[in-house]
């Protein structure tokens, strides 16, 4: 046998061959897990839900850890001396991680590739009266003081996805007024941020509360809350994926590998009116079903309803539908960039602030959940630009906005406003989360003691 085994001829390529075929072999078992963690996770078993969540957690971990493991060992190629340093901002949030970790001084220095030596040098140099203090707090004439500046790249680093105006906003609503172009200056202080989503508003043909749908189609005006709305659908695909190296090179658009979210917005104030989630492509009629339910919860029916022509939207049941309700549809032009741009872009905050900041779960009631607290959080907490940094709820209801209270004025010489509630004082940033989830930031800002 062994005799015979060693005459059989190798295949052409076979390295290449072997090591795609370690691809389709990972593939496999991914394909594999995710199935059986799907039973896992519906089991009537309380303790084996548990024991399937606390698994996918694990194997996050492990795949990030092995993620970093990668980008670490680049940057150990490179000499000491020529890696890139880090800023003095950079520095304290290094520190601030260490006191949170309860890290020492050598495991700091090993997982951010310097020197325990050097991790001892900031320690000694935080302290302000040192001679060359680590973070130096100085308050120019007629400028906004350092602590001002760390705030706002405190907030950038907490939360990457918030642009310059995003940041301005937020700060504004909590008491802090700064222009975007204020924030932009001081963000660059410590090197070119990230661009940011939040602040590329779709290059549609709307213009203010106006949507123009599609050609021959005139323009539908918002003119008050539950006048417009908009209604789209959109895939989230869970932590399985959606790539596999094999023929046709996707796995198919049901759970447990993503779930179908339909979204329902009004024009007016962009408030979330109602969602819906599905484990696979949603029919006309269960669109129909979810459409009532957001109009009962709100107690008022659109004017007009605004989608793309999708099959849920131009079946004749939906538009049977829609006469019984009186509601008159509008459809955006096919393969045309923004005929729909406000539930488009509702759905990319949706995507950039939520999707890409936790685990997909695959339990329909933790991801209904999840949906549900982001959209409790949208309405009620994230200021919008195309409402002047008011909050979604704030404009539906008509109420006072935050972002026109009193004011905090931290310039020392700067001449006092009527609407100023403390003049040169001293701020402390306070994050709080929304229902404890970390993606979802309550900002605000308290006189430092």
């Amino acid at each position: 046998m062994d005799s015979h085994s060693a005459r059989v001829p190798l295949p052409k390529n076979w390295p290449q061959n072997v090591k795609m075929a370690v691809l389709h072999v990972i593939s496999l078992a991914h394909f594999a897990i995710v199935h059986a963690r799907s039973i896992v996770v519906n089991s009537p078993n309380a303790r084996t839900r548990l024991a399937g969540d606390l698994q996918g957690s694990l194997d996050e971990i492990s795949l990030l850890e092995e993620e970093l493991r990668i980008k670490d060992a680049r940057m150990a190629m490179i000499d000491p001396h020529r890696r890139p340093y880090y800023r003095p901002i950079e520095r304290m949030a290094i520190l601030e991680l260490k006191a949170a970790r309860g890290w020492s001084q050598a495991a700091t220095a090993r997982r951010f590739l310097v020197k325990p030596t050097t991790i001892a040098s900031w320690l000694k140099r935080i302290d302000e009266s040192n001679a060359a203090p680590l973070v130096q707090l100085r308050e120019p004439v007629n400028r906004f003081p350092e602590f001002v500046r760390y705030l706002v790249c405190k907030l950038k680093v907490l939360f990457p996805s918030m642009g310059r105006k995003r940041i301005a906003q937020t700060l504004a609503r909590a008491g802090l007024h700064l222009s975007a172009s204020t924030v932009r200056r001081m963000l660059q202080a410590r090197g070119p941020a990230p661009e940011d989503a939040t602040e590329i508003e779709a290059a549609s043909p709307e213009k203010e509360n106006g949507t123009r749908q599609s050609k021959g189609t005139r323009t539908v005006t918002a003119k008050r809350p539950n006048h417009v709305w908009h209604v789209d659908l959109t895939v989230v695909p869970t932590s399985s994926g959606f790539w596999v190296p094999w023929f046709p090179l996707s796995l198919p658009q049901v759970w447990p590998f993503c779930w179908w979210v339909a979204c329902a917005v009004d024009h007016y104030s962009r408030s979330v009116m109602g969602f819906a989630v599905f484990k696979k492509q949603p029919t006309s009629t269960a669109v129909r079903a979810f459409l009532g339910r957001a109009i009962g919860k709100s107690g008022a029916c659109p004017k007009y309803i605004i989608c793309d022509q999708g099959s849920q939207f131009t079946s004749s049941g939906f538009k049977a539908w829609c006469k019984r309700k009186n509601i008159r549809p509008r459809y955006g032009a096919v393969h045309r960039y923004g005929s729909i741009a406000v539930i488009e872009r509702f759905i990319k905050s949706l995507k950039d602030e939520w999707l890409r900041r936790l685990i997909i779960p695959l339990r329909l009631e933790v991801m209904r959940a999840d949906v549900s607290a982001y959209v409790s959080w949208f309405n009620e907490h994230s200021p919008h630009q195309s409402l002047e940094g008011c909050t979604p709820r704030e404009v539906y209801e008509s109420s006072s906005p935050a972002i026109r209270a009193i004011r905090f004025e931290p310039r020392a010489k700067w001449p006092a406003q009527g609407d100023v509630a403390l003049s040169c004082v001293r701020l402390t940033l306070s994050v709080t989360y929304h229902e404890g989830r970390r993606h979802l930031p309550i900002i605000e800002l308290k006189r430092a003691a």
